[in-house]
Formats: structure tokens, sequence, C-alpha cells
């Protein structure tokens, strides 16, 4: 599956309402690594990109 590396677009919510969602590519997320560590409050959590083409994130 080819990813735009800056592609921003919104899905409805599960829920049938009006609100949306951003939707991120991952490539973009990663910019062209295979780890990222994200800053949420006063906690890191690490998102990695694994061998078979998945996502991990660990505290």
């Amino acid at each position: 599956m080819m990813e735009r590396a800056h592609e921003l677009r919104t899905k409805p919510a599960r829920d049938g309402t009006s609100r949306s969602a951003p939707r991120l590519a991952a490539s973009s997320v990663l910019q062209g690594t295979r780890e990222v560590i994200l800053i949420h409050g006063s906690e890191e959590y690490r998102l990695k990109l694994t061998s078979n083409d998945k996502l991990i994130l660990t505290k």
C-alpha cells in the first residue's frame, strides 16, 4: 500500500456521528525512521515499525 508522506484525512466516527478523527500516514509520523518517541504529558512512548511492517507502541 502506498501512502503519501503528509496526507491528512478524516473519517466518520464509529458511532455514526459527524465527529471525525484526523488520520495520519505512519510514514509521516516515523519520518523515514523505524522508531520514534512520542511524548504525552510527562510520559514517553516508543512507536516501532517491525520487520513485518507492523506498528508497536510501548511505554
